[in-house]
């Protein structure tokens, strides 16, 4: 595993102040030919939607749930203390992000839930991104933001596979230490040699979108008022 290189705080702070709809259409301005990658394409469960958006570097993990662990109890204790020690430490702030290798049963038992949030909350981790299901809603972590596959009540079998790897999470694929931004809408994946564009970038795209918007909310709105506002919207550079 490579640690990424920190960005400043002062450039997280600044990407958090944008919900994840405007990451994307930033990334389309500074990196048009990621218009088709990096970002959620399945819809994820959000119980908590009113959290602001959350901006860390990826911690990733492979789960199972429908066979037990292959391992003994004293390895899957290690296993799962190393996975710990993994989510502590490096750069943050982070995020889990943890792919269900269920295929077809994809959430059948919860990793997530009033334990590992609170966990993991503890560890530094501001949320999790996962196409697995959680549980324990009322009992979550406070401020621990989740997006998942599914809600359900058991863990049933649910055991760690492996932590650190290239995972793929409702079709982004993430790697460890990936930047991610992510909210109510799902999640994305910002390449860390574009970051510092990214918030320029999201400011650019909300005066594009001010003529537009004006108009359209106004009381006197016309098909030709929103064909000049969309004259002007186009000479925004």
């Amino acid at each position: 595993m490579t640690q990424a290189a920190p960005h400043p705080a002062s450039l997280l702070e600044a990407l958090t102040r944008y919900d994840t709809p405007t990451i994307c259409n930033a990334l389309e301005v500074v990196a048009p030919e990621r218009r088709l990658t990096g970002f959620t394409t399945k819809p994820l469960v959000c119980p908590f939607p009113d959290l602001p958006p959350m901006v860390g570097y990826a911690r990733t993990a492979t789960i199972r749930a429908t066979s037990a662990s292959p391992l003994s109890a004293a390895d899957a204790r290690a296993q799962r203390v190393a996975y710990y020690e993994y989510c502590g430490t490096g750069i943050g702030p982070r995020i889990s992000v943890i792919q269900d290798l269920d295929g077809a049963n994809i959430g059948f038992g919860a990793f997530w839930g009033e334990v590992n949030s609170s966990v993991h909350k503890a560890l530094g981790c501001l949320g999790v991104v996962t196409d697995g299901s959680i549980r324990d809603i009322p009992a979550w972590a406070p401020g621990f933001q989740a997006l998942a596959g599914s809600i359900g009540p058991s863990h049933a079998y649910v055991h760690l596979a492996g932590f650190g790897e290239s995972v793929c999470v409702a079709g982004m694929t993430v790697r460890s230490d990936d930047l991610i931004h992510a909210d109510r809408h799902g999640a994305v994946v910002i390449p860390a040699n574009i970051a510092d564009k990214v918030p320029d970038a999201a400011r650019l795209c909300e005066r594009r979108e001010e003529p537009i918007l004006s108009i359209a909310r106004s009381s006197s709105f016309t098909v030709e008022k929103l064909k000049e506002a969309l004259a002007r919207s186009a000479e925004i550079h």
